[in-house]
Formats: structure tokens, sequence, C-alpha cells
């Protein structure tokens, strides 16, 4: 094992984050990489600032700097990560962001942890002040039950004003510190550990500050208390508003740095004792030959800082030359109600009015004195200045960077500097500690170490990790004179993080209960948005000399690439691998080489067999004391495993057959059915068969039963010496059981050699159950085409329930076995419904043979004086099995026709077929049926009916009496047989609901496709109970139709006229065809539910049966059910839509002008629209307001006009004419219906649309319109008009010689009459004067002779026969 670099975490948008905090770079990021608002983001557009105040940079000046930028932006950042890696902080100036982690699925599929934010604004409290250091200090939780994971985390942040702020995760400020007026330069933190040894002083919990000209220390358990009572004061305040609570006040102790120039980073110590020779000597130094000393060493705090003149300063503190000093807790709660701020320092404590508050803000707290303390010794190196120091785990090394590109490291005791690297300019350190595993010890022979053996001490190793940016490099170095024992190319862009702290709160006692999972140092690298950290081995601390570790990963190296490599020869080959493992002295890496050859695929059976064997014989003939215990059993174990595989392999090999003939008769007895259950069992598993055959790849190589050794010994494992199967994937599972069993379910194999094999290797029949059920269960295209697989899987189920722990003798008696319901469950959750089938078939026969047996054995036993009351507990729980064997079969059976149903291959149709039409159907399950709820199997059909496209006539059709004559196709054959197995669920109105509602269903997915919603409707019709189809129409208006159909009124009122397809697809999601079809169809909806609305009362409320078989059946409530749930519809608000539904698909239908539909109602109209059709709203009532009337009219006289144009006019397409996909409507008579509801004169209509027919020289259809009207002598009126402009267009249009002379023939009043005539209101200009003639005499039929115009209708009849004689 070698040093590696893992990544534990990435990120999940850190590119957003970059752009809140440097806007600069945002703008400059291409299109394609900008966040996208509408993807999941989770941030609040708020909490991030104003972007848009960014001022836009000069590409030509500062192009190359902002590049740069965009790759180390995160150099420029102020960074922390918590030790337990629950929150991240990145800092810049003003702004941060808090991130936390998360739970995802990565790309490759698996969970992975992701930091993601959840906090993000600015920090910043004064004008101008900005970030310079911050902290996570994860606390400790209070509670007995913690399992090791902190209760809280905490971030601290300094600024350039001199205040510390603590905060919460969601950014809530919790105190706020003002202790110097400079700036704070860095924050350090330092937790509790527990002494290694006696002779180490325990260090207390702190927090340091460091300010350019002095160090401020807050004690650990002052800290964490009134953290902990500052976030309860919060929680109390956000809840309540008047809560007043004082936390305790912080304890700090001020050191003013004396005799050095700058200071840029520090280090605290901790505390120390000097030893009584190193105590005289400081005294020595200090005061000379005169000093004198104390009795007993006196504690001091020691401080190291990094700087200018001297380079590195140690300072050293006295314990108890001060007294802490006490600073009140500077508390801001933030609420809606109140905020406050105290502060028993600067005097003033309690609530404040809201002037009196920005007072108090302005004023800075009273600051205490610093108490001095000089440097007493340093490294004096004028021309170096130090850039940071970062302290070793153990307090006893420091490594310090500097303005050179040295790090150098230090003594921290003696204070002098040991070892020097060069070459590391802006380098980022960091230090990991390790523990020696003690299990990984070897042994030594011959010398008496407390390290020589495996019940010593755990030693301890540190390692330097230095990151050098500049050649985006991370190497790890052996301290204090070793190696580099690792080294990485890792970017040059990245930050290396060393807490150097853990959990803050804990203490002797609760530290040794916990075990957080902290990590040591970690790797944040912007480009991967990743973060990584290093493992180091123990064992690179050791000396090459001693450490047999290097000698042991050499060899295993050299043993990866000889299996890599090609062999020379096979016995040479395998001697060289014996002498390899053999070799290897520690037990860990032994193993891990036995494994790596096991895992070899180019090795034989027959070499992994003699390289196990000899290496357990090796440790067999070793001194039991030197051989480790875990590798003995690891090494019989897997003999074990290749010794049953060798089984195995040998029983598939051999040639068996078995010479027994096999009859339909034998299978009938076998399965314990006559003869008319097994050929309706052989009708459906062939038309099972037939219907599900799916051709399918297969390669040579993919051979069912064979199993490489490698993947055989990675699907089994010892666990507590009980063989089992690992946890694999369902492919897997099969490959095994296919190893195990298929041969034998061909015939081809020893059953009974092979169960006895299988037993003997400790497998439980529980688990051997399991694999020959998911075997049989997927080879169901083989099991149906060999039927005489059905025997040889009775006699391995019958050898495997006979196994000693398979069926529990002493279960009781009347409950369910176990063992019968797992191959039932497994039958109920199988998709292969044929395989499931026969397998339940076979487990029925089985138990019953058993429970037969079994019940003979009692009555033996009764018969010869036993207790008389086992008889009826063994017909009992023979009953109670045999009845859930029953009702799995009759499950099973209904679920098999059921999955041939919607399997079965569609015909060939003509239609046009849509992509929904042509997704396969998800196979069905017992399982999947018994969880689809009451409307799970009509839902299923449904689905089916949609995909072929059948009529709702056809459903009707099959559902009927079977025509002797008439011969019936596979499909409806199919469709009949599934409403006998399913009387209930497949009743004709719930099947029409529940087509009904999926064709609305898909239509919604795609509104183009208008068929689906005019099929829907369809359905909707065919349903014959109202109670049903008033639900279901009110369910489809209200979920899919209401919020289009309103879309679709507004816009056709905003543009007062019928909107283009531009506009159609923007407002209602559709194109201008599609919604003259919708609004077709939702007039038919609302058409529908007015005539169920009014046959409710008739009818009586629907019962929804259940099968028996299927009263078990959990899941959503049915579509059915809902739509009986659904309140009665109030008739006037639903005519109320229909008009105006009428109105809009006139108005779409043809193309009208100068159209706003809603200005033909008032304002109790309008408001009454697209309101629940269940509740009752003000609808207009009493006479109408004659302009209201007046627009109306107008509008029902163009929809007739349009109506007879569409219908008559002789320049229309005919082509067109004949393709319209929407059915029609006979507009005339809906017209008249509309003029009824919309108080027009209902005889004005009927007038317009005779005169239109004789307009469009429809004279016969005008002739059966005149009986309609009532008011005959206005309707002659017009009729004589109408005649009028015929004649004139035949007198002055056509100009002929006999019509001139007839024109001068003609009465004065006449000629003057007609030449008044305007003829271009004349739609058809080519009518037969012979049919005008017919007209002239029908308008005096209608004229009363005393009429004024009852002399010219004489002289029209008059000119009339004449111009028929010319």
């Amino acid at each position: 094992m070698a040093c590696s670099i893992v990544q534990f975490c990435s990120f999940q948008d850190l590119q957003s984050a970059r752009d809140f905090l440097f806007p600069q770079l945002r703008e400059e990021t291409p299109g394609a990489l900008r966040r996208d608002p509408s993807k999941s983001s989770n941030w609040e557009d708020d909490s991030w600032g104003a972007w848009e105040e960014t001022e836009p940079q000069e590409p030509e000046e500062e192009g190359n700097a902002s590049k740069t930028q965009k790759t180390s932006w995160l150099q420029e950042c102020v960074l922390s990560l918590s030790p337990t890696s629950d929150l991240m902080v990145i800092a810049r100036e003003q702004k941060a962001a808090f991130l936390v982690p998360k739970w995802k699925h990565g790309d490759k599929g698996k969970e992975e942890m992701q930091f993601a934010v959840g906090w993000s604004g600015s920090l910043s409290v004064e004008e101008g002040e900005c970030v310079t250091s911050a902290l996570c200090i994860p606390l400790a939780s209070q509670k007995r039950s913690s399992t090791g994971r902190p209760d809280w985390t905490c971030i601290v942040v300094g600024f350039t004003s001199g205040y510390v702020r603590f905060y919460t995760e969601s950014g809530v400020l919790l105190l706020a510190q003002l202790l110097n007026e400079d700036k704070v330069l860095q924050l350090k933190c330092r937790t509790y550990e527990i002494p290694r040894h006696p002779g180490v002083t325990e260090q207390n919990e702190e927090l340091s500050i460091l300010y350019p000209a002095a160090i401020v220390t807050i004690d650990g358990f002052s800290l964490f208390q009134s953290l902990r009572a500052c976030r309860n004061q919060v929680a109390k305040a956000a809840a309540s508003g008047n809560e007043n609570i004082q936390p305790p006040p912080l304890a700090y102790k001020k050191w003013g740095l004396q005799d050095i120039d700058t200071i840029i980073d520090h280090a605290s110590i901790g505390i120390m004792t000097l030893s009584p020779f190193d105590q005289m000597k400081t005294a020595s130094v200090i005061g000379g030959i005169n000093a004198t000393i104390k009795n007993s060493p006196p504690a001091m705090s020691q401080y190291i800082t990094v700087g200018s003149s001297p380079f590195t300063g140690f300072f050293y503190a006295l314990e108890g030359s001060t007294q802490p000093l006490l600073s009140h807790v500077a508390l801001a709660v933030a609420s809606k109600l109140t905020s406050a701020l105290f502060s028993a320092a600067s005097g003033w404590l309690g609530w404040k009015s809201k002037h009196e508050e920005e007072t108090v803000q302005k004023q800075k707290p009273k600051m205490e004195p610093a108490t001095p303390l000089a440097v007493r010794f340093g490294l004096p190196d004028s021309r170096r200045h130090g850039e940071s120091i970062c302290l070793s785990p153990c307090n006893t090394l420091a490594a310090v960077t500097d303005d050179f590109g040295r790090v150098i490291l230090l003594d921290v005791a003696r204070g002098i500097a040991i070892r020097m690297w060069k070459g590391y300019r802006d380098a980022q350190i960091g230090w990991i500690q390790i523990v020696e595993d003690l299990h990984e010890r070897v042994p030594e022979k011959g010398e008496f170490s407390p390290f020589g053996n495996t019940q010593g001490p755990s030693r301890v190793a540190q390692f330097l990790v230095i990151y050098a940016p500049r050649r985006g490099i991370l190497e790890v170095w052996n301290t204090q004179q070793g190696p580099r024992v690792g080294a990485f190319n890792v970017g040059k862009h990245c930050r290396l993080l060393y807490p150097g702290y853990k959990i803050m709160g804990l203490n002797n006692v609760t530290s040794q209960s916990w075990q957080p999972q902290t990590y040591q140092i970690c790797l944040v690298d912007p480009v991967s948005a990743s973060v990584k950290t290093v493992n180091v081995p123990f064992h690179l601390a050791l000396s090459d000399k001693k450490s047999e570790r290097a000698k042991d990963l050499h060899l295993v190296k050299k043993l990866a690439a000889l299996l890599k490599s090609k062999s020379p020869g096979p016995d040479s080959f395998e001697t060289e691998i014996k002498e390899l493992i053999l070799d290897i002295k520690y037990p860990a890496t032994k193993r891990q080489a036995l494994e790596s050859i096991l895992a070899s695929e180019r090795l034989s059976f027959s070499c992994l067999r003699n390289v196990t064997q000899t290496l357990m014989d090796t440790l067999k003939n070793q001194e039991l004391e030197s051989v480790d215990e875990g590798l003995l059993q690891f090494c019989a174990n897997q003999l074990s495993l290749l010794h049953l595989y060798e089984s195995v392999s040998q029983l598939n090999s051999v040639d068996f057959h078995s010479d027994t003939p096999f009859s339909d008769n034998d299978l009938a007895v076998l399965l314990r059915l006559d003869d008319k259950e097994l050929v309706k069992l052989r009708a459906l598993l062939e038309k099972y068969k037939q219907e599900n055959t799916k051709t399918t790849v297969r390669f040579s190589e993919d051979a069912d039963g064979v199993l490489p050794v490698k993947t055989f010994l990675e699907y089994l494992e010892y666990e507590k010496d009980v063989l089992s199967i690992k946890k694999i994937s369902e492919e897997e599972y099969v490959a095994l059981g296919s190893f195990f069993f298929w041969k034998c379910l061909h015939g081809e194999s020893s059953t009974e050699d092979m169960c006895h094999t299988l037993e003997s290797a400790g497998l439980s029949p529980q688990q051997l159950l399991s694999l020959l059920l998911s075997v049989w269960l997927s080879k169901e295209k083989d099991i149906l085409d060999k039927p005489q697989s059905v025997c040889c899987l009775h006699t391995m189920l019958s050898l495997l329930s006979k196994m000693k722990v398979a069926i529990d003798e002493t279960w009781d008696s009347q409950s369910v076995s176990p063992w019968w319901q797992q191959m039932r469950m497994a039958c109920i959750q199988s998709e292969n419904n044929g395989a499931a089938l026969l397998s339940a078939h076979v487990g029925h026969s089985v138990a019953a043979q058993m429970s037969s047996s079994s019940t003979d054995k009692r009555f033996s036993q009764t018969a010869l004086g036993a207790d008389a009351e086992a008889l009826t507990d063994s017909w009992e729980a023979l009953s109670l099995d045999t009845e859930y064997w029953k009702l799995l079969l009759k499950q099973l059976e209904d679920c098999l026709i059921l999955q041939t149903l919607l399997h079965s291959k569609a015909s060939p149709s003509a239609a046009k077929v849509s992509s929904p039409q042509t997704e396969p159907l998800p196979r069905l399950s017992v399982k999947k049926l018994l969880e689809g709820g009451k409307g799970g199997v009509a839902d299923s059909v449904a689905k089916w009916i949609f995909k072929q496209d059948l009529s709702p006539e056809l459903l009707k059709c099959a559902n009927q009496e079977r025509d002797a004559e008439s011969p019936d196709e596979p499909k409806e054959d199919l469709l009949r047989l599934a409403y006998e197995q399913f009387p209930c669920s497949l009743e004709l109105d719930v099947l029409h609901a529940h087509c009904c509602w999926e064709y609305v269903v898909q239509w919604n997915k795609d509104p183009e496709e208008a068929r689906f919603l005019v099929r829907s409707i369809e359905h909707l019709k065919h349903i014959l109970n109202a109670h049903v189809q008033n639900g279901i129409a009110l369910m489809m208006w209200n979920t899919f139709l209401v919020k289009r159909f309103s879309a679709a009124t507004y816009l056709m009122d905003k543009v007062g006229k019928s909107p283009k397809d531009r506009l159609c697809r923007r407002d209602v999601g559709m194109s201008d065809t599609a919604v003259t079809s919708f609004l077709g169809s939702c007039l038919d909806l609302l058409q529908t539910s007015l005539e169920a609305d009014i046959s409710r009362d008739e009818m009586q409320v629907p019962v929804l049966d259940t099968e028996d078989a299927w009263l078990s059946v959990e899941g959503p409530i049915s579509i059915v059910e809902l739509a009986l749930e659904q309140k009665p519809i109030h008739y006037p608000l639903v005519e109320h839509h229909s008009i105006l539904c009428s109105i809009l698909y006139a108005a779409m239908r043809f193309s009208l002008k100068s159209v706003k539909p809603l200005a033909l109602f008032d304002s109790k109209g309008k408001n009454a629209f697209f309101k629940d059709l269940t509740s009752i709203q003000l609808l207009p009532s009493g006479e109408m307001d004659p302009n209201f009337i007046s627009v109306r009219q107008q509008f029902l006289l163009k929809v007739v006009s349009a109506a007879v144009q569409a219908q008559h006019s002789v320049t229309k397409d005919k082509e067109e004419a004949a393709t319209t996909h929407w059915k029609d409507q006979n507009w005339p008579v809906l017209a008249v219906d509309l003029a009824h509801h919309l108080q027009v004169s209902e005889d004005v209509i009927r007038r317009h649309y005779v005169g239109e027919l004789y307009n469009y020289g429809a004279d016969l259809l005008g002739e059966e319109a005149i009986l309609q009207v009532h008011d005959k002598e206005v309707l002659a009126s017009q009729l004589l008009v109408l005649t009028g402009q015929r004649l004139a267009h035949a007198l002055f249009h056509t100009q002929t010689k006999e019509g001139m002379e007839l024109l001068a023939r003609l009465p004065p009043t006449l000629c003057t009459w007609l030449k008044a005539m305007n003829t271009q209101d004349l739609q058809n200009t080519d009518v037969p004067i012979a049919a005008t003639a017919k007209l002239v005499h029908k308008v005096m039929e209608l004229l009363p002779e005393k009429h004024g115009q009852y002399s010219l209708a004489l002289h029209l009849i008059e000119a009339v026969e004449a111009m028929a004689t010319l």
C-alpha cells in the first residue's frame, strides 16, 4: 500500500458561487455556461446580492488578468471547511457562501456527497469592512445518546474592523465581539485531545485571534457555553420576540506582543512545563548568576509568531501572571419583532428604543488594555519574511513558509530549525498523523521491543504535506529527516486546508466514548469541483532497513505484473506465483496477494487450487503463535469454495440423461390436474407463448450453466464460518443459479447428487430455493419450449423441501409455512407469468404431497394411541396452505391472461399511429396488480386499447355473446377472455371510464393529437351510468380542459377575431386547427354533462365489486371511485359555459372576424365563467339590454351565413371539405338553439337561414326551411328582393336581344325596381329560371293580397314566365 489521494466529496454548482463572489467574472462567462434560472438551483435571488450593480470590465485592458482570475479565483478567497465535513465557508470581501453536504446520485449512478449552497449573502455590518479569516468549528452535542456527530457548527469570521462575529449554519448572527481595534489577521482553534503519555501536559480548548500587535485567546469552555446560550436565545427570540436572557460572559486573555516589527501568522502551542534543567537555564539567561528559581517549575503558555524582525518569534506567558478578562457578550438577535445588542463591557444592558440603538451601535465598546508580552527569543533573519506557520498535531513540530520559497521545520521545544525544503514559493502546508494498526505488525524474532508484538502500544507517525501551487504538485514528506513518500499532480489552482482541530466541547470523559469521523487534511480543486483527502499508510514512516512492508509491496507489484504478463509455461508460472506469495511476510499483504490471484481471469482452476492449498499447508506447518488466524480461516474458506466449484462442474459435465418417457398423463398426475384442467393450462400457455415471444440475440459464449471460477468466488462468501451469497444483482443471481441448477432442470445432470453437494457445502435450503426460482422464472422462454423441465423442477423442489432446516417440524400447524410462503412470494413478484404459473402448480403439488405424507404419518401415530387432536391440526394446516395455493393459482392465471392480452400484436391499420401508441406496455405481475388499486386491471387494459386504438363499439361487441357465424379475430377473443376472468374490474362502464381518462391524459401530453380528445369524448358518451359519466366529465374539465378553454377565450376576446396559429401556440399551447377541434370536443363534453345530469336521478349509484381472488388489492383509488365522489354539476352554469363554447367554436370553425366573445355577455355572465361547475353562481336573468341582443343577433347571423357558405359555396375546395378531421355540427340548428338562450328572436335566424339558402341557389333546402318560419310575410318580402336580384342579373348582365325586347315590354315600375337591385350580393348566379319561377310562385303564396308588394309580385310572375319562353 502506498500514498493515495481520494475524492470524498464534490461541488454541486461551484461556478455559481464563483459568479456570486466575483461578479466581474460572471459578466464574461459565455451564455452556454451561465446559470439557467429554470434549473434546480435552490438559491434565492435576493440572497445573492446585487449582481446588476456590477460594472463591466474593459476587455482590452483587463482581459488577460480576468482570464487568470477565472482559474485562480479560489486563491483570493477566505476558505474554511469543518473537520467533520458538514460545512464549508467561501468568503471574499463582504460576501460569503455557506455550503452544506447533500447525498445525491452522481454521474455513475452511485450515491455521493455534494456540497450545495445552504446560505449566501453579505456578512459586513460596518461600512467598508471585509472578511480576513474564517473558521468552521463543530460543537459537540450534550445528549447522552449522541452518535458522535456534532450538534451544530459555528462559523467564526474575523473582519478588518477588528470585529469577530459568530454565525449559525443558516447565517444567523449569534455573537459580535470587538476585542481589539486593529484588523483581525488570523483565527485559529485548538480542541481537546487525550494525552498520549502520562507526562504530556493536558491542553485546554481555546480560540486564538491574531491582531497586528496582539494575541487574544478565548477560553474554549467559556466560548462553548456562550455559543449554546446565544443559539438558544436566538431561537426563543425568533419564536416569541420577547425573551431576554443574558448568556454567560467570555473569559479571554489579551497579550500585547512587543519587540517585533510585523506579524503575519501565529501558532498557540499551549501550556508547557519546563524540566528543572531547562528552568535553571532559562533563569540564568534572563536573570544572570543571581537569579532565583522556584521549587516547582512554572507552567507557561507558548506562542510562536512569523513575520519579520525576528523572522520567527517565541513568546512565553506565565500562567497566573494575569487574571482572565471577562467580556460580556455582544449578542445579536434577529427576529421579526425585536432586535437587541447586549454589552456589559460598555456599561449598558437591556432593550433600547430605535434611536438609542442607533446611537449605541455607533459607539465603539470599551477596549481592555493588553498585557505586555516581550519576545523571549527568535530566529533573527532580517531579509526573510515569514508567511505562515502550521503546528503539528502533537505540538512538537511546526512548519513555516517564507517569501524565499522555503519551508522550514521548527522544533517547538528547543526553538531551532531542524530542516529546510527549497523551491516551494507560495506553498500551502498541513500535517497528517497516522496511528499504527496493531493487526498489521509482523512479529520480530530475537529482539525484545514493545513494538515487536501485537500487544504493545500503538506508534504514531507524522507526515508533512506540502502543496506547491506554482508547480501543481502535492508532496508528502516523512518527518523529521525522512524521505518523500508520495507526490501527486493536482493542478495549480487548488487550496490545501488543514484545520488543526476537531470538535469543541469534549473533555477527558466524553471524548473516550466519541469516535467522530473527522478528516485531517483536504485539497479543494475548483477545476474538477471536488474535495480530496490524502491517505498515508503507517508503514511509510518506518525506515527502509527495518520495514518488511516495502519488500512486501514490491512483491505484490511483481505478482500483479506477473499475472498480467504472458506465461512462458504452466508449471513454471505456477511455481513462480507460489514463491512470491510465500515470500510475503505481512498477513494482510499476503491476503491481498491471494485475493488478486483468485481474481485473475487468466489462471486455471487447478492453478488457483494448488496455490491456495500450498499457502494453507505452509500456514499449518508454522508455529501456532506466529500464524494469523484470519489468514488461515480465509484460505480454508477459499479452498472450500474451490472444492464446491469443482464438484458442481464435475456433476454438470457428466453425460446424464433420464430414459423415462414423459407423457401428458404423467404431467397431469405430477401436477394433480385432471385432463380438462391440463388442456386449459396448455391452451393458456400456448397463447401466452405466441404473444410474448421476443427474438433476442445470443452469443456463443453466453452459455447457460457455465460460470468462470473468478466470478463464482466473487458471488459467494463466508460470514462467521457460514457460507452465504453476497448482495449481487439480479443477473448475477440468475447466473449463479444457472450454474447450480440449469443442467438439472434440463435433465442433463443428477438432481439428487447436486442437492446433496450443495447441502453438504453449507448453503441453506432457503438460499437454494431462491436460486432455483430465480433461474426458473428468468428462463421462461426455454422452459415453455421444454415441458419436461416441469418434472425436473418437481423433483428438485421435493428434494429441497426434505432438507433438515427447510420446513421446521415444530412449526405451528395452524399457521402458514414460511418455506412455501417464500416460494409463493417469488411467484407473486415475478413478471414472467407463464413460468410463475407452472412453478406455482409444481409447488402446490409438492406441498400437497408432503402434507398428505405427513398426515398419513400422524394418522398412523394416532391409530397407535397418540393424541387425537394431531389429525385435526394437520387438516387445518392443510386447508390453510391449500387455500393460499389455490388463491395464488387463480391470481397467476388471471395475470397470465391479462399479460397475453396486453402484449398481443397489433393488427395492421391504415390509421395514423402516434409515438405514444408505439411505446411498449410494462410487464405485469401479481404484485403489481395487488398494489395497483381497484382500477389497476382496467387501467392496464385501457393503455392497451389506446395502443391498439380500438373503437368503443368494438369493446361493446367483444363484451356481448359470441356470434357463431362470424369468425372472431384473436384480439377480440383475448379481450373476451379477459372479460370472463375480470367480470367486475372490466365492467363496460369502468373500462370506458379508464379509456376515456387514458386518451385525455395522452392528449394532454401532445395537444396536437386532436383525435385523442375526440376518442376520449366518444368513450365518455358510451358510459351508461350517469353518475360515473358526470364524475368523469367533471374531472376531465377541471384537470385538463378549463385552463386551455379560458386561455382560448381570453385570446379571442383580446384579438377580436379567430386567432392565428402563432398566437394559439403561444397562449393555448396548440395550433389553430387543434384549437378548433379542442373547442368542438369541449362542447361535446359539456353537452354530455348536461344529459348526464338530467338522467342522474333516474339511476342508482353503481356498486363497484371486485373479484374474489383480488379482494386483498391495495393501492391508489380508482378513477371510477373518484368520479363517484364528485358533486353534481350546477346545470345552468354548465349550460352557460356551453353557450360560450359554441360561440368560440363557431368563430374558430368559420374564421369569423370582429368577434369578441365576452362582449356578448353582461358582467354577471362574465363573472360566472371558468368557475367550479358544481358551484352556484349568479347568472344573468330577466330582460337583457337591447344593445347586447343586437350584438348577439349580428353574431348569429354571421354564423348562419358562414355555415351556408361553407356548405354550398361553389368556390370551396372539395378536397378540403372531404378531409375535415373534426365532426361538424348542424350549425343552423345550433344557431337557433343559441338564439333561444341568448334572447334573440329565433324567427330572425330562421328567415336569415332561408334567405341564405336561396342566395346560394339551394332552393330545395330553402323550401324545407320555410316551413320552420313563423312570420312568413316578412320572409316573403325578403325573398321578393332576392327574386328581383336574380331577374336583374339575368336581364342586365347577359344583355341578349330577346332580353332587351322583354325589358322593353315590362311595366315601367318593374323596370325601375329591377334596375335598383344590387346583384353583387347574389352568391349563386347560375340558378335556372324555372327555379326562380317556382320561387316567385312561393312568394305569391306567402304574400297576402292586400300587401303593398303583391302587385309587384304579379308583374314578376309575368316577367319570369316570359323569360322562360325565351
